[in-house]
């Protein structure tokens, strides 16, 4: 337990410490001193959980009141905030899921008895060393690249000790929310979760960045609210907040659908499913570290995290199909969205998005095969989308644009990056790479387990991931010449991060077998009480060994031979410079790469308008069904 409390209370300090430090080289070492320390901690807890396949621990008695006084405590600044700022409705919200909580802990609490406040399997293992390592590489690379955001934004107030501070407090937040099995400390973290996004979305203070923060705020506590009343239920209901009781439970054939599709629902907010999907969306106004912290490798997840563990209970029922159709619709919708942005952040808010909603579509299944799909799609997607975040913002600040159109000549420009970014894109879309094997396992499980809507939904899906991720890569590795070299102006902080998470995505691919076999597999038998053979394990060391074929080759051939340079051949006479050929009529035509965005069919509005409608739908739906069934009984 130890263990555990470091692990937890070492990103704390360090937010503490952060909050009060001015001094920038001092800040650097400290940064650097808890994101290592933090790292090291989440491996060697989850070396230390991994042999064992389910570890329990009740904390002391004096926690529970620790954590109703940070239920209370958060509610006031929740409160202070959006009444300050007119926004009434916000605060009320706040105010209603506290009240809820304060009326059961005063009513019924002393009676209450928990059996394991902590509860780490193999799932919570995976969800820990993507926390400790891709969140503390997060936090190195914030240290460059926050200095560089406020040197070119100078009308911005440093704020920087603020910014670290929350950084780390999410980080533990994080950790405790993976860890708890006690309902009542997983809600806590989840709603600190909450509120650390508010306060890095609204970091510049601009009119959009405080609106997109109020609104990430709103529907971030909507999801709170059904979590909160979740928790009552269960309480006066079954007489236990704890996870694991409410699967027995459910298991056992108690109807716990109500409870279930509740916390299904404050999965999908957190999750940024349609139509909540604008909060994440908003979110992009904040400095990069904030997008790929929050919005691809930790927050988000913790909303699939949540569903996944609950995947037992799923299925054939209003909470399952409550899940398996948001999820589905908000992978389709959001593909679609994605190949008409031409802002890479957009795309990879889009992207994100799609991937979260076919994460939670496989876990709504709720079958062995799905929930392992579910599983490995969570791990490639955290190392790969975190990879591409940094990598647009480093180029951001070095091109002067995010857009994608802007990316000419960037592997003349920033061979490094254009290589890391590329790595990124091919572990997000291209074969042998783990998410497109991933999605291959995602067609299998929707096919066994009978819903051939979902299988087109997939298709279709995936089908336009390769549109607006072909474009992206062939765009980065165009080579236009003439153009000045960028690199050296970068901090070795970004350097180090993104190199670090490059390697990984590689690694990761590679250890497709083992992750799959020795960490995702145990977890399921564990659950399920059998093994179901998703993809064979002879195909999972051929996609394994094409991947080290794919790195190797290169290396093998790199710096060798006399290449001869020619003139590129033009849709007319070339110039000389590779940069104008002489076209029709004797005039001179500079050579531009554009590509096709499809506005007119994939427009951002039309297919958020369209998701949104039918998630709604859905949803309103399935709980009209939940609640007529609870009334009629």
């Amino acid at each position: 337990m130890f263990l555990l409390s470091l692990l937890c209370g070492v990103p704390l300090v360090a937010a503490l410490i952060l909050l009060a430090v001015k001094d920038n080289g001092t800040r650097k070492v400290i940064v650097k001193l808890a994101a290592a320390l933090t790292m090291i901690l989440a491996l060697v807890s989850a070396w230390t959980f991994y042999r064992e396949p389910v570890f329990t621990f009740k904390l002391a008695g004096a926690v529970s009141e620790f954590v109703l006084a940070g239920d209370v405590v958060l509610c006031l600044i929740i409160m202070y905030l959006s009444c300050r700022s007119g926004r009434f409705w916000i605060a009320l919200l706040a105010l209603v899921q506290t009240g809820l909580m304060l009326w059961m802990e005063t009513t019924t609490g002393s009676t209450l008895q928990v059996t394991n406040d902590i509860l780490i399997d193999h799932l919570a293992v995976i969800m820990m060393v993507i926390v400790g390592v891709i969140g503390s590489l997060i936090t190195i690379y914030a240290l460059g690249y926050m200095e560089d955001f406020q040197r070119l934004e100078p009308d911005i107030e440093d704020r920087r000790p603020y910014f670290f501070f929350v950084m780390f407090l999410f980080l533990a937040a994080m950790f405790g929310l993976v860890l708890s099995n006690n309902l009542l400390n997983m809600y806590l973290c989840w709603e600190i979760t909450s509120v650390t996004s508010f306060l890095l979305i609204g970091y510049t203070r601009t009119g959009e960045a405080t609106h997109n923060a109020y609104r990430a705020l709103w529907m971030n506590l909507l999801g709170g609210l059904c979590f909160a009343i979740a928790i009552v239920y269960l309480r006066l209901r079954f007489d236990t907040v704890e996870l694991d009781q409410l699967l027995r439970l459910g298991l056992a054939s108690f109807n716990v659908t109500l409870p279930v599709a509740l916390l299904v629902f404050a999965g999908l907010t957190k999750a940024a499913q349609m139509p909540f999907s604008s909060w994440l969306l908003g979110a992009m106004v904040a400095p990069t570290p904030t997008s790929a912290l929050l919005h691809s490798s930790t927050m988000v997840k913790a909303g699939v995290f949540l569903i996944i563990k609950l995947s037992p209970l799923l299925g054939d029922n209003e909470a399952g199909l409550l899940a398996m159709f948001v999820g589905g619709v908000t992978f389709l919708f959001a593909s679609f969205a994605a190949i008409s942005q031409s802002n890479g952040k957009k795309v990879l808010a889009y992207s994100t998005i799609s991937n979260l909603g076919l994460i939670v579509c496989c876990a709504g299944i709720g079958t062995f095969e799905a929930v392992w799909t579910a599983t490995m799609l969570v791990i490639f997607h955290a190392v790969a989308k975190s990879l591409m975040f940094l990598t647009v913002g480093t180029a951001e600040h070095h091109v002067g644009s995010r857009d994608i159109e802007s990316f000419d000549g960037l592997f003349n420009e920033m061979r490094t990056l254009a290589v890391c970014m590329a790595i990124g894109i091919c572990g997000m879309f291209l074969a042998p790479f783990g998410m497109l094997i991933s999605k291959w396992a995602a067609m299998k499980a929707v096919i066994d387990a009978g819903h051939p809507f979902l299988m087109l939904v997939l298709v279709f899906g995936s089908s336009a991931t390769f549109f607006f991720w072909t474009k992206w890569l062939g765009k980065i590795t165009a080579i236009v010449p003439g153009r000045k070299n960028l690199e050296a102006d970068v901090h070795a902080d970004e350097w180090l991060a993104m190199k670090t998470l490059a390697v990984l995505t590689i690694v990761v691919c590679i250890l497709f077998p083992w992750i799959s076999s020795a960490v995702v597999v145990p977890y399921l038998q564990n659950v399920y009480h059998e093994v179901v053979e998703v993809i064979g394990q002879e195909n999972l060391i051929i996609m394994s060994s094409m991947v080290v074929l794919l790195v190797i080759l290169p290396l093998l051939s790199f710096g060798r031979g006399h290449k001869k340079l020619v003139q590129t051949n033009l849709s007319g006479e070339n110039l000389g410079d590779d940069l104008h050929y002489r076209g029709a009529m004797d005039v001179d035509v500079p050579v531009t790469l554009r590509n096709m965005y499809l506005e007119n069919w994939f427009g951002e509005a039309r297919m958020s308008l369209a998701g949104g409608a039918l998630c709604l739908a859905c949803i309103i739906l399935e709980f009209a069904q939940l609640l007529g069934g609870v009334a009629h009984v």
